[in-house]
């Protein structure tokens, strides 16, 4: 069902967009804070079945606290500690258990019940979100995941990036749009899972028309979430390669900032906004650097908004 908003509802008011985080308190009545997992799951664009190599920017090790080296810890250990870690740090209170790191519908359907099951086995875990591609969920998998609605909140993540099958060559991304589109409407048929798409802005080849054409597109699909960041190159990957061969470039923070807002102006307010930069640890990352923390780039997008007395869906014709 579409929402109506008021103009004196509050992410209007301060943010200038629709938070994850307003999301979450206007459905639950007790803090909520996601749980990042990674359960050993890898990638078909990475084993053979769909590509080879990865998609290009690919850095799972970068931004996935347990994707690191060969052993990965127990699935019910790292629901534990990283409950003891956000209660301790933010106040957390019930959780929501994403599967993050790779493709996590990639598996056999007991594989998938089995690992999806031990996450959810603690009483403090209120949602499952599921991070995948659209090219990787059989109709099975779907089933199942639907099954948890009924006691759980649920999402599937979607890695799509861009809307233009051109640009997902161009990095390997080795799915179309028209995979992702077929996997939103074979969730949306399933009922209950809401879903997320994972968007990436300043790819290779792609200008802002591009870009604003993304924004179009998924704000008319009727998806629940988004996941926006920019395109950083991480140490390691088939981007530094080509970045230290100057062959891509990356963005400026008051550019990306600008791009963000323009993306935002053109997103349905019915859409969350779960991220909205990216982020990378340390010596990973090998551009851009910016001076600033993930923070305050936040907060430079919020006033970059206020200046334009502008807010999410603000160029949306009716």
């Amino acid at each position: 069902m579409t929402r109506v908003y008021a103009a004196e509802r509050t992410w209007q008011r301060e943010l200038r967009y629709y938070s994850f985080g307003h999301y979450l308190r206007e459905r639950f009545p007790f803090k909520v804070h996601k749980i990042a997992l990674h359960a050993g799951f890898t990638c078909p664009n990475r084993d053979g079945h769909r590509g080879s190599g990865g998609c290009t920017f690919c850095a799972n090790e970068t931004f996935s606290p347990y994707a690191r080296g060969t052993a990965t810890l127990p699935i019910k250990e790292q629901v534990r500690s990283s409950k003891e870690f956000l209660r301790s740090r933010y106040g957390a209170e019930k959780f929501i258990v994403y599967f993050q790191a790779f493709s996590n519908t990639y598996a056999d359907i007991e594989t998938l019940r089995s690992r999806y099951s031990e996450a959810m086995d603690d009483e403090d875990v209120v949602g499952l979100s599921i991070g995948t591609r659209p090219d990787c969920v059989s109709d099975e998998a779907l089933e199942l995941i639907g099954s948890y609605t009924g006691t759980h909140h649920v999402w599937i993540e979607y890695g799509l990036q861009s809307i233009h099958d051109e640009t997902l060559r161009r990095i390997n991304r080795c799915h179309t749009y028209q995979e992702f589109e077929d996997a939103v409407y074979r969730t949306r048929a399933v009922g209950g899972i809401n879903v997320c798409a994972h968007v990436i802005l300043g790819l290779p080849g792609e200008d802002r028309s591009d870009m604003m054409a993304t924004a179009s597109k998924l704000s008319g699909l009727g998806i629940d979430g988004i996941k926006l960041h920019h395109l950083y190159v991480a140490r390691n990957t088939a981007l530094e390669k080509e970045f230290l061969l100057g062959k891509v470039k990356t963005t400026g923070m008051e550019e990306y900032v600008s791009l963000v807002s323009d993306f935002l102006e053109r997103l349905s307010p019915d859409i969350t906004v779960q991220r909205l930069v990216g982020d990378t640890h340390g010596d990973d990352l090998v551009s851009p650097v910016w001076p600033v923390s993930k923070a305050e780039v936040v907060r430079a997008i919020t006033a970059e908004l206020c200046r334009r007395d502008s807010c999410q869906g603000a160029q949306i014709v009716p």
